[in-house]
């Protein structure tokens, strides 16, 4: 498992930039502009993991920021933290196994919720190319939200 990222939800980019990269220092990476999702997504490193960072090899602050205006209020703000893991299914299974609520299953095989016991949003990305779909997961059905 690797730790790749932690979300934030942001509600002005231009003051967010200015927060974090200009007067706390860190550095943008990486910008994507979802239309059709109407988000954009800007991943940010400190100075000394930039490098690594562009190769998605050094962990990322993502700031999310939704088109639409949107209140964040308890906590919303907070999106969750993301790790990469060798094989989602096997993860997931055990997690199941071990009384682990998955809130958003893994049915593209790459991607999976769950939450710690404080309510903190996990996402779980497969390494690598998704996994194939595969039973029960691809039919398995949210549970709560994520």
């Amino acid at each position: 498992m690797r730790y790749l990222h932690t979300m934030v939800r942001v509600s002005d980019v231009d003051a967010s930039l200015d927060f974090y990269c200009n007067k706390l220092g860190l550095v943008e990476v990486r910008r994507i502009d979802n239309e059709a999702g109407r988000f954009t997504l800007i991943f940010l490193a400190a100075p000394d993991d930039r490098e690594q960072a562009h190769a998605n090899a050094a962990p990322t602050l993502e700031l999310t920021y939704n088109w639409d205006p949107e209140s964040y209020e308890g906590g919303r703000n907070f999106g969750h933290l993301a790790y990469e893991v060798e094989d989602i299914y096997a993860l997931c299974q055990s997690l199941m196994d071990a009384g682990i609520t998955i809130n958003r299953p893994p049915r593209d095989g790459h991607m999976a919720f769950i939450r710690s016991p404080d309510g903190i949003s996990i996402e779980l990305l497969q390494k690598g190319e998704s996994l194939p779909q595969r039973a029960p997961w691809q039919s398995m059905e949210n549970t709560g939200s994520w």
